[in-house]
């Protein structure tokens, strides 16, 4: 097979269809060597920059600092330019339509022996999105499996509605929304097991966590979220914080379109926009 054709990042019929079912997808493509390469070398650095504070939750590194410190606006442009890659547009607009809007990216790295635990939740209830429209794209840096705390989900609770959640104040969660509804089953959790350079896909209303990292590796993960523009970024909505020791600010959020038109007409695209 040509390596084009070998680096194609499509799904596939039974992969599309696994993911409306499920709410979650592993498809059968991986990050070229030279991307993953990028993207490896790109986290590494943040994790050094972002010393000595824990990496378990680090939001927006795609986006330059508002005082234009050149290193960190470097390495934010570059993160910029992997988050906009045409393979990761290619890959999710299948799910979510040619009109694709960037609008989070957030990076996930579990330290070997004391990574954090990430409780059950869906992504929905922390943003201000209407209506609710997100894939998200989950690229391993690492390999990642149940020992190194990888990413679980519940198949199908997509289709379920908004579960109940309640906050907590546990220091030991990297987020502080937990799921608090009857529904949830965890005897139906399914591992995410992913080698590096692997993508989940999964949807915004998926129900999904991670166990904490008590193994001797590392499990890092980056979390890049595309919206359709058929909805909305509306910056009228306060969802509240999301984590007890990061604090998120939704209102002023830079977004991008970053493929298509802007279908919903309303979204802003001027707002936080500081160097692109």
């Amino acid at each position: 097979m040509a390596a084009a054709a070998m680096h194609a990042a499509a799904l596939s019929p039974n992969e599309i269809a696994a993911y409306e079912r499920d709410g979650q997808v592993t498809p059968d493509w991986r990050l070229p060597d030279d991307l993953f390469a990028r993207f490896q070398s790109a986290l590494d650095r943040l994790v050094a920059a972002h010393a000595p504070a824990r990496p378990d939750f680090i939001p927006l590194p795609h986006v330059a600092p508002a005082d234009g410190e050149p290193a960190a606006t470097a390495l934010a442009r570059e993160f910029f330019e992997l988050v906009t890659h045409p393979l990761l547009l290619d890959l999710v607009e299948p799910l979510i339509g040619p009109d694709i809007i960037l609008w989070t990216s957030a990076v996930f790295c579990k330290p070997a022996a004391t990574g954090l635990e990430v409780p059950w939740h869906q992504d929905g209830q922390y943003w201000p999105i209407r209506p609710r429209a997100t894939v998200t794209a989950w690229i391993a840096l690492d390999d990642v499996d149940a020992a190194n705390g990888c990413m679980r989900v519940i198949p199908g609770s997509h289709r379920m509605g908004e579960f109940s959640h309640a906050k907590s104040d546990r220091d030991d969660l990297v987020l502080n929304n937990v799921v608090d509804d009857p529904r949830l089953d965890p005897a139906r959790a399914r591992d995410i097991v992913l080698a590096a350079g692997q993508v989940s896909l999964h949807d915004v209303d998926l129900v999904h966590g991670s166990q904490p990292n008590t193994s001797g590796r590392r499990r890092a993960g980056f979390a890049v979220r595309y919206m359709p523009s058929t909805s909305l970024y509306d910056r009228a909505i306060d969802p509240g914080q999301a984590s007890n020791s990061v604090p998120l600010e939704f209102a002023r959020r830079p977004i991008w379109l970053v493929r298509g038109v802007d279908r919903h007409g309303a979204n802003d695209f001027r707002v936080g926009h500081t160097l692109w």
